[in-house]
């Protein structure tokens, strides 16, 4: 069965002044693009089968703005996940789940699509290393189990910054 990963950057956040970074809200324009990134996951993935979130503020309004509707999970491990720890989230994923998104932080979503992918001279591949923007989705597709799953052994099939 093939798998496939999304890994979302937040949306556009706000500065408010004393806000902690844990509790940044987003600002209008990462409302609007967090919309036209799920409008665009919509029209191109997979319908998706199981979420899992940070906690932060500014990723669960994102969640919210892209109007998907699939089982969320949210995560404190998100928010400050490295390669090693969100590949290991991935592969705790159960069997059934074809399709997961994961919306999450730089660094940790754009280094953990690099990591994964196999295909680092792609296209794809080329936009993600120059930037991954608020608001961009990597999406990787397996060709194994979940528990199967790390470093190198993933398609990046889409790289999509919405705007």
């Amino acid at each position: 069965m093939a798998r496939s990963v999304i890994l979302m950057r937040h949306g556009k956040s706000a500065y408010p002044d004393g806000v902690a970074d844990h509790e940044r809200p987003l600002a209008p324009r990462g409302l609007r693009e967090a919309g036209l990134a799920g409008q665009w996951l919509r029209e191109v993935v997979a319908p998706i089968d199981t979420i899992r979130c940070s906690t932060a503020l500014r990723t669960r309004q994102t969640l919210e703005a892209t109007g998907l509707s699939a089982p969320v999970e949210f995560d404190a491990d998100i928010y400050e996940g490295t390669p090693a720890s969100l590949i290991e989230l991935i592969q705790l994923t159960d069997d059934t789940v074809e399709t997961l998104l994961i919306v999450g932080h730089a660094p940790g979503m754009p280094w953990t699509s690099w990591e994964l992918a196999s295909n680092r001279d792609s296209t794809q591949a080329t936009e993600l290393s120059r930037k991954f923007p608020t608001s961009a989705l990597a999406v990787l597709e397996f060709d194994r189990p979940w528990a199967e799953i790390d470093h190198g052994t993933g398609e990046l099939v889409h790289f999509h910054v919405a705007r």
